[in-house]
């Protein structure tokens, strides 16, 4: 896993004061104006609030008010994407979401471990990046450095630990290759 970073100094401090209050900042604003607003209702909203908060969100995408979104200002969505219900984004490091990707109900986008052979256990992360016209199907696990091809699809319930090829469709835990996605 050559896209890991292990304990890079821009995050020895990533629970420094400063972070540990602005997440305070964020979670309450997010639960007080993001969360009563029912499912898709009011998405532009929600999408200012994220932007306000550093997320580079285009207009278009949608963003359910009971998604959980870690560090707004590691996310990236482009037009048309989609974080479902209870999709859970811990984007310690980078979350990069394609144009037209659905990311299902329940999903668990986590871009940060700890590296279990040290003693310390020092945190560990490396992005994920969910490529246009995928969808990612509920429940979900997406772990750190995972790249999800163009227009693939990974099934309910899967694991995935390895990058998912474009236009392929995978499933299980872990997740492995199902099929090619063919277009009609």
């Amino acid at each position: 896993m050559n896209k890991l970073i292990v304990n890079a100094p821009a995050y020895k401090n990533a629970f420094s004061f400063k972070i540990k209050l602005t997440r305070i900042i964020w979670g309450i604003v997010w639960f007080l104006l993001a969360r009563p607003i029912p499912r898709k209702l009011l998405n532009r909203w929600k999408l200012i609030l994220l932007k306000v908060f550093g997320a580079k969100v285009h207009k278009s995408a949608v963003v359910y008010s009971s998604a959980r979104i870690y560090l707004p200002w590691n996310l990236e969505m482009a037009e048309y994407s989609i974080l479902g219900s209870e999709v859970d984004c811990y984007n310690v490091d980078k979350i990069k979401i394609g144009a037209h990707v659905v990311v299902s109900q329940k999903t668990y986008l986590c871009s940060a471990s700890h590296d279990f052979l040290k003693v310390d256990m020092p945190l560990i992360t490396a992005p994920i990046i969910i490529e246009d016209q995928a969808w990612i199907a509920a429940d979900v696990f997406i772990g750190m450095g995972v790249t999800i091809g163009q227009g693939a699809v990974v099934g309910a319930r899967s694991s995935v630990f390895k990058d998912v090829t474009p236009w392929s469709v995978v499933g299980g835990n872990p997740a492995r290759f199902i099929k090619i996605r063919e277009m009609y």
